[in-house]
């Protein structure tokens, strides 16, 4: 009984991954879906606001297999809050070590701060993303240069997910080095959450949601050290989100908004 019902959990977790690899197309739009090496800045419109051009840039870090265009939704709400937003797609679509996908995320953030002049950015990272910019935030410098941290569904702790495939007979994690450094216990995660997990004077939220099929346990999406940890479902029980939901889902940017605003995090349940 236990063999088939983790066998069945390595199965859908499988499908949600090529899910998401299929149901996004890999040509890029507009100026936040740049090619991760080379941003560009958003194009002025009548729009725009001294206000406006005051906040700090957003960076939207992507997941495994995430491509730039599955974060349009979460980019368009942020647009439309006035944010000047740029989607990161992790090198390789995040399969290769988190650490060299750290290394090319810090050039990318010093481009994002030349193209638009601003001193420091706000991240808002899903999945693996979230441990990419935890790792240039810690290691690499970025104290100096984050203001904000989100966190949507990131597994800060480790997930089982990944330490199941060797038990179904898929080896150390099928030989994705990223999915092993995401594995509960891993010498990465070692390293990542050693001392302060919450380095700088940077403003840390993570999310997370119940339903998250990949990140489990589901308290391995939270951070210690002067972090702010939002459950979803701790204020809206009802509200039923999955792992990639987070990036569509109203309730969760109502989340993101108000971190961003340097607001108390209160979430809507009723938003769209």
């Amino acid at each position: 009984m236990l063999l088939r019902t983790i066998r069945a959990t390595a199965t859908a977790t499988a499908t949600v991954a090529i899910a998401a690899a299929v149901a996004v197309s890999l040509v890029p739009g507009d100026a936040t879906a740049a090619a991760p090496d080379r941003p560009a800045a958003p194009a002025a419109t009548a729009a725009t606001t001294t206000a406006t051009a005051a906040r700090n840039p957003v960076i939207v870090v992507g997941g495994l297999i995430g491509v730039s265009i599955a974060y349009e939704p979460i980019a368009a709400r942020l647009r439309a809050d006035g944010h000047r937003v740029f989607v990161y797609q992790l090198p390789g679509l995040g399969f290769g070590d988190i650490r060299d996908s750290a290394r090319a995320f810090s050039s990318y953030v010093e481009q994002v701060r030349s193209v638009t002049g601003a001193s420091r950015v706000d991240l808002v990272a899903h999945s693996e993303g979230g441990l990419v910019s935890r790792w240039y935030v810690k290691f690499l410098g970025g104290t100096e240069a984050v203001a904000r941290y989100v966190s949507l569904g990131s597994p800060q702790q480790g997930t089982y997910v990944a330490n199941i495939l060797g038990f179904v007979g898929l080896g150390s994690c099928a030989g994705i080095v990223a999915c092993q450094q995401m594995s509960i216990g891993s010498a990465f995660l070692t390293d990542l959450n050693g001392g302060d997990d919450t380095p700088g004077a940077v403003r840390w939220t993570t999310v997370r949601t119940w339903q998250d099929e990949l990140v489990r346990p589901v308290g391995n999406a939270a951070l210690a050290d002067g972090a702010t940890n939002v459950l979803i479902q701790a204020w809206c029980p009802l509200r039923v989100v999955g792992h990639l939901g987070l990036v569509l889902d109203g309730t969760t940017y109502s989340a993101v908004r108000q971190v961003l605003a340097d607001a108390p995090v209160r979430p809507n349940c009723f938003a769209l």
